[in-house]
């Protein structure tokens, strides 16, 4: 039955050329990820998607991973059920070439070997909108931005006092509870919320193999915003995020070392801060931001098959950097953003109560980028950055976009290039396996694409064709002599010796036939490859397709269902062993008690798929779960 279904939308899909999602082409709608300051979307060349308010209120999504795989081009990897250590690759880059924001703050964690973000610990509670940017945006964004950025963006405050609180409760006693309060108060606005999840789980070890032992998952968070209005032209911006969340994990007791169930959890606290001070001049043409940033994040495992807990993993990862920026208005339809930044990064790890591992670096950055519309319809940005690494010397970057549309936005032809570069991580660099003469990763690649909206805009349909290319991959080899970069590395070291290379097209299809029914489907061909060995990336599929349908009842009732197809993939880099494809449906409903308070409800996996992102980990079987929520 699940095959009949996929060939049905793939069919249909096919049949209606050139399909995009809404919030790509409709409107005037204003993005920040793609040029770091407030920019119409009809002026961004770079390939965006928008997750908004509404959407992830109407999907009902717990984990933000589970709102990406709704974005075409965007994968994820878990191991296990929600709260475990989380990849998301976009176009097939590495899960640790994406750079992660939180309301524009950095929190990638210098302390994991890659120096990536693990999405296990994000949750959804009091997000307002995500902006998915693919493709390479170092030149504003710096080291790791190959495959792109993903900016999480909390609720803002109004002028008015307004708040909301939702509790949930369903499969395998799980519970969440999430609020949010802002308003205003003379020259003084604030937004504060907090959130708390608790689940039994599900085994890591996946059930279908014998894994028995669940993995409960807790968390809680809490986030904020402030901003003083000293004058017209001066303001201050003051902005935090903490989130602690706690895991089971399984891995490899002794004496067979084989991967089982373990009494073991996993802890993750991760502190985000930032003011920030704006002043304008020359009447509000010059814009200048004046910003220090904060990023602390703790990792520990604890293993409880002893009378004694023992600690078998210790980290603490730790980002500050100084910013400036600058918005000039120059002309009009000229506009200048330049600044300068001044990161620090250290971490320390220890497993197993050994000595700990240490370091630190810095790096040096300036950048600028114009954008100008020469003629209507028609936008060209383009900028280059330089960064200056204290171990390893300096990088220059460049990118360019454009997009024009000859009919005020009903049709869109968008291009762009775009450089991308990822420092070694100090885990590769300075850890016991170590390798200070790894060399920076590069990459180069461009997309363009088509959108085009029809009927009122009732149809959006588009295609975005895309490829890059990667030098000095950075991967874990083993050691069996030890010499050159292997001395004193029995257990294996870091080297650059991968080049990578990945390809595709990204449909996407927005259908509201009545104001009551909208249709939303995105599907991605992606081919992610080893150039040196013709292989594929592990944990890559090239086929992806999700399509989400919801309605309007004239009682009140809102009601809709998702499919989400992901093809089949290799889970290691010899190809040898497969990962099989799997389908998800997922069904949801919500309904107004009053005109502040609903319920809602969902049912997610109906069908009970059994599936593995990674081979021998589980995932998430049917499960249901109802809810509250009252607004002010």
């Amino acid at each position: 039955m699940h095959k009949s279904v996929l060939i049905f939308l793939s069919v249909s899909t096919a049949g209606l050329a050139l399909p995009v999602r809404a919030e790509e082409t409709g409107g005037d709608q204003i993005v920040v990820t793609a040029s770091r300051s407030m920019q119409p979307l009809s002026q961004v060349g770079a390939s965006i998607s928008i997750i908004d308010a509404d959407m992830i209120k109407q999907l009902q999504s717990v984990a933000v991973v589970d709102l990406l795989r709704t974005v075409p081009g965007v994968t994820f990897t878990r191991n296990g059920g929600i709260g475990t250590s989380t990849s998301v690759n976009i176009r097939g880059a590495e899960s640790d070439q994406t750079v992660v924001l939180i309301d524009g703050v950095k929190i990638n964690d210098p302390s994991t070997p890659g120096g990536g973000f693990n999405f296990g610990n994000l949750l959804t509670d009091n997000l307002h909108r995500i902006e998915i940017v693919r493709g390479a945006q170092s030149v504003l964004w710096g080291s790791q931005a190959i495959g792109g950025v993903v900016n999480l963006i909390t609720t803002e405050p109004g002028d008015r006092i307004a708040g909301d609180v939702s509790a949930e409760y369903g499969w395998r006693d799980s519970a969440r509870l999430t609020g949010n309060i802002s308003g205003r108060s003379g020259p003084v606005a604030a937004s504060f919320g907090g959130g708390y999840y608790r689940t039994d789980g599900i085994s890591a070890f996946n059930e279908a193999r014998g894994g028995k032992e669940r993995e409960g998952f807790r968390h809680y968070n809490g986030n904020g915003k402030i901003k003083v209005t000293l004058s017209d032209a001066i303001s201050l911006d003051l902005r935090g995020w903490y989130s602690d969340g706690k895991t089971g994990i399984d891995g490899f007791p002794p004496p067979t070392y084989s991967f089982a169930d373990t009494d073991e959890t996993a802890r993750t606290k991760e502190l985000v801060g930032y003011s920030g001070l704006n002043i304008a001049l020359f009447d509000g043409r010059l814009h200048n931001r004046f910003a220090y940033a904060l990023t602390d994040t703790r990792r520990e495992n604890l293993d409880f098959s002893t009378p004694t807990p023992a600690r078998t993993f210790d980290a603490k990862g730790l980002n500050s950097r100084f910013e400036y920026q600058g918005v000039f208005d120059l002309a009009d339809g000229w506009k200048s953003i330049f600044g300068a930044e001044t990161e620090k990064a250290s971490f320390k790890t220890s497993s197993y109560g050994g000595p700990y591992a240490r370091a630190h670096a810095r790096i040096d950055s300036v950048y600028g980028q114009l954008s100008l519309t020469p003629l209507a319809g028609l936008t060209l940005n383009g900028g280059a950055r330089h960064d200056d690494h204290d171990t390893f010397g300096g990088k220059t970057t460049f990118a360019a976009n454009g997009v024009y549309s000859p009919n005020g936005g009903k049709t869109a032809l968008r291009a762009s290039y775009g450089e991308g570069f990822k420092t070694p991580s100090l885990y590769q660099l300075f850890s016991n396996y170590g390798n200070t003469g790894l060399k920076p990763e590069q990459s180069h690649g461009w997309d363009m694409g088509i959108t085009q909206q029809l009927l009122d805009g009732r149809i959006a349909a588009g295609v975005t064709w895309f490829a890059r290319e990667t030098d000095n991959q950075i991967i874990f080899i083993s050691c069996p002599v030890l010499t050159g970069i292997c001395a004193g590395h029995a257990s294996g070291t870091y080297d650059n010796v991968t080049r990578g290379h990945a390809e595709g097209a990204e449909f996407t299809l927005d259908l509201h036939p009545v104001d009551a029914l909208s249709v939303r489907t995105g599907y991605s061909y992606i081919k992610a490859e080893n150039r040196d060995t013709g292989r594929d990336l592990p944990r890559r599929p090239r086929h992806s397709l999700h399509t989400s349908i919801d309605y309007i009842w004239a009682f009140g009732l809102k009601a809709g269902a998702s499919l989400t197809h992901v093809g089949k993939s290799f889970d290691n880099t010899s190809n040898t062993r497969r990962l099989g494809d799997y389908i998800l449906v997922d069904l949801r409903a919500s309904f107004p008690l009053t005109e502040r308070i609903e319920i809602y409800g969902r049912v997610e996996n109906l069908f009970d798929d059994q599936y593995e992102t990674s081979y021998r980990y589980g995932s998430p079987g049917r499960a249901a779960f109802a809810g509250l929520r009252l607004t002010y």
